[in-house]
């Protein structure tokens, strides 16, 4: 680990990828993301990689698709409208089971909204945005380092399980500065050595063909159907979740991604008025750390839960589902780009318990 350096969250974010193995990398450029395309235009050439600037964010995914067919580790990176007219290709490339790395700095909306952060795009990111069932392994850090951390061995994860590995940032982890360390370059897989890959040598074996269309049910169905295992190995090996003061609260604050930081902060100052509250924080949303959520449910000390979110309520839904109704549930939410302070959620804590 080489010691820490002070970068903005976007630059960061594009040389934890580097060093974790992306040598491709395809976008276009919208805010509040645009640091990572611009450090990736001329970082990744100094490690024998190259970049594209695409002509749309429709061209930039089906690049990706492209390059991971070919068994390169490649990444795209965009914002809550670009990475809305990603899910077609998004889709083709879960249907394909292809590894890459897809990243989405959330601005707010609907629309083309502002640039200003939100948590608006949980519903199309863990809910799938595009056509079929298919899921990802998604990550919603809460730091820069932590992102950082995620994004050197989101190749390796999105290799093992030939899924796209998803990070779920918004602007305020794209735009904040933080230090952070970095671990060393990781020594890349030759692309002809996977099974997959494209590579246009035969290799002595049955030709190598990917492909996402499957028109006749009979195929169709046991796809899917193997896609289904997928995903619940996903569930049984992945699940990543910060549990912070859990162990005696009354009360559980809950919130992914960058509202985790803001959460921390309030339970400080709320213990330190003798209120018992602890923090669930998903780091993988897919998949969702259920199990803690109805560890605590299930504790006869806890009284309820608060999701706080930067949306009208997303996140709630997977909270209420896994709490089955054996606690109360509130919600506090932030709409259209303004980030909830430590004081909103004190606030509302010294509400509900009245």
């Amino acid at each position: 680990m080489s010691e820490k350096i002070l970068m903005k969250g976007n630059e960061a974010i594009a040389e934890g990828a580097i060093r974790g193995g992306c040598r491709y990398f395809f976008g276009y450029p919208i805010t509040p993301q645009n640091e990572i395309p611009e450090y990736m235009s001329w970082r990744i050439r100094e490690v024998g990689g190259d970049y594209i600037q695409a002509e749309s964010e429709v061209a930039a995914i089906n690049m990706v698709y492209g390059a991971a067919g070919a068994g390169a580790r490649v990444m795209t990176s965009s914002s809550s409208p670009g990475v809305s007219l990603k899910q077609e290709g998004i889709s083709y490339i879960c249907m394909a089971e292809l590894p890459c790395v897809l990243i989405n700095m959330t601005r707010s909306g609907p629309g083309l909204g502002g640039i200003q952060p939100s948590q608006g795009d949980y519903f199309q990111t863990v809910k799938g945005g595009g056509h079929g069932d298919y899921k990802m392994l998604t990550y919603a850090p809460s730091t820069v380092q932590e992102a950082v951390d995620i994004l050197y061995d989101a190749f390796d994860k999105s290799d093992k399980y030939r899924v796209p590995v998803f990070i779920l940032g918004d602007g305020l982890l794209g735009q904040i500065m933080e230090p952070v360390s970095f671990k060393p370059m990781k020594e890349m897989p030759n692309p002809s050595t996977k099974d997959f890959g494209t590579t246009g040598k035969h290799h002595g074996k049955e030709r190598r063909i990917v492909n996402s269309l499957y028109i006749e049910p009979e195929i169709c169905e046991p796809k899917n159907l193997q896609l289904q295992q997928k995903y619940k190995l996903l569930e049984q090996k992945e699940v990543k979740c910060e549990e912070y003061l859990c162990d005696d609260a009354e009360i559980i604050i809950t919130g992914f991604g960058t509202v985790g930081r803001i959460i921390r902060t309030a339970i400080d100052d709320l213990r330190a008025k003798g209120v018992k509250v602890g923090m669930i924080r998903p780091i993988t949303v897919f998949p969702f750390p259920g199990e803690v959520y109805k560890k605590y449910a299930n504790k006869q000390s806890v009284k309820m839960f608060l999701d706080v979110e930067l949306n009208a309520g997303q996140m709630i839904e997977d909270v209420k589902l896994n709490v089955e109704g054996k606690k109360r549930v509130e919600f506090l939410g932030k709409l259209g780009g303004y980030v909830i302070s430590p004081e909103e959620i004190i606030e509302k804590i010294m509400e509900v318990i009245k």
